[in-house]
């Protein structure tokens, strides 16, 4: 691997899918780098990893107490939970401590390297949208009102851009879910867009989100 070349992490204990999530990742040109446990995940990561595709179970901990841990310090990396829990609970958990996708095992190639690629796709957006009652801070997925710094996952603050981005014009959940996951809304739950507009809610006010019933969502700010 050249210095300074972008990789994707795989923290997965089973070897044998570890390997061959890496020749399938290969065979479409990414660049992969391998851990089986926390511990060598951690020696693993730098700021050449673009994207991580993250187990839960593994020998040494948790996957999702390690998301946690990497939200800490770097909210902008990619985290896509690759597992066998397919709980509601779960899923809810996995995007709540900050991963990006969820995707059960088993699950289907094609759709593992779409998700990677939509993933990977999006970017921080360059211009940042204007509403007198919230500043948006991109480099740092903060949201600030009257002074008042407000964390968000890269989903909130995908969701929150978009939403400001078109204020006072409703947008369909379709409309949102393909501005979330690039295009590729029809892999998620629907119920993933009612999990984060409920934490916008609560993190920015509920007056700011308005529903507009049976189409989906309109930003009104705040008063």
């Amino acid at each position: 691997m050249n210095s300074g070349e972008k990789h994707i992490l795989i923290v997965e204990d089973d070897g044998f899918l570890r390997d061959g999530l890496a020749m399938l990742l290969e065979r479409e040109q990414f660049t992969v780098r391998l851990a089986g446990s926390l511990r060598e995940a951690e020696a693993a990561l730098n700021d050449d990893t673009c994207l991580i595709i993250l187990d839960v179970g593994l020998p040494d901990g948790n996957g999702f107490d390690y998301c946690r841990h990497i939200r800490k310090t770097n909210k902008n990396i990619p985290i896509l939970f690759l597992t066998a829990r397919d709980e509601e609970y779960d899923v809810v958990r996995g995007f709540e401590l900050g991963g990006n996708d969820y995707i059960t095992k088993p699950f289907r190639s094609l759709e593992l390297i779409a998700r990677v690629r939509a993933l990977l796709r999006r970017v921080t957006p360059d211009e940042t949208p204007t509403d007198v009652s919230i500043v948006l801070h991109p480099s740092r997925l903060q949201a600030s009102v009257d002074g008042r710094i407000i964390s968000l996952t890269p989903t909130e603050f995908s969701l929150l851009h978009k939403l400001i981005s078109n204020k006072d014009q409703s947008l369909s959940r379709e409309q949102l879910l393909a501005a979330l996951w690039d295009g590729d809304g029809h892999y998620i739950d629907d119920n993933t867009l009612s999990v984060n507009i409920f934490r916008l809610r609560d993190k920015i006010g509920h007056e700011a989100i308005e529903t507009i019933r049976g189409v989906g969502y309109r930003w009104r700010g705040l008063k």
